[in-house]
């Protein structure tokens, strides 16, 4: 079961009330959104790392539909670019910011270009792959994994990048932390 959860992620058993929370840590934000996380506590959300010129880049106009589906239930989607894989996020953060819009119709907040991985990846992302459930650490292994946090802030699940949005899986842990299953 182990193999499975590093291969392609999951939801994880509910964590304890004592387990890490993501509030209140802060991300390096774009001129549009606020850097402080907190401004998210009490809603489900989604960290997805991205980079456009990757050949999961695709998977924005399947985050942009799950995030219409479930945003009046509480529910958003926040996009870390990184250039941290093979160089796949060359582009400027307006750059970034106009391609998601123009190319994926993206209206969740995207935050500023930052590392998710090695020694200077970002709060964040530390807080992700090393203070969550056991079985959800780990580094990032490539662009558009998923990461699922409970309205209290605490990581429940996680996905790999080949992972779909639109797999069963993460549709059945977001309508279930969003209170619908």
């Amino acid at each position: 079961m182990r193999l499975l959860n590093y291969l392609y992620g999951g939801i994880t058993a509910r964590p304890k009330s004592s387990d890490a929370r993501l509030y209140p840590l802060e991300a390096a934000s774009s001129p549009r959104e606020p850097s402080d996380l907190s401004c998210y506590a009490g809603q489900v959300v989604m960290i997805v790392n991205t980079a456009s010129q990757c050949g999961f880049a695709k998977q924005y106009d399947d985050l942009e539909g799950l995030y219409q589906r479930y945003k009046e239930h509480g529910f958003t989607i926040l996009g870390f670019p990184s250039n941290d894989f093979m160089g796949q996020e060359p582009k400027s953060d307006g750059e970034i910011q106009e391609f998601c819009r123009i190319r994926h119709g993206v209206t969740f907040p995207l935050f500023s270009k930052a590392a998710v991985k090695g020694g200077e990846k970002q709060s964040v992302f530390s807080f992700l792959t090393e203070r969550g459930p056991t079985d959800l650490r780990g580094e990032v292994l490539w662009n558009f994994e998923k990461f699922l946090i409970d309205r209290d802030g605490r990581l429940i699940g996680r996905w790999r990048s080949y992972v779909s949005p639109t797999s069963r899986s993460i549709e059945q842990g977001v309508a279930r932390a969003c209170g619908l299953a």
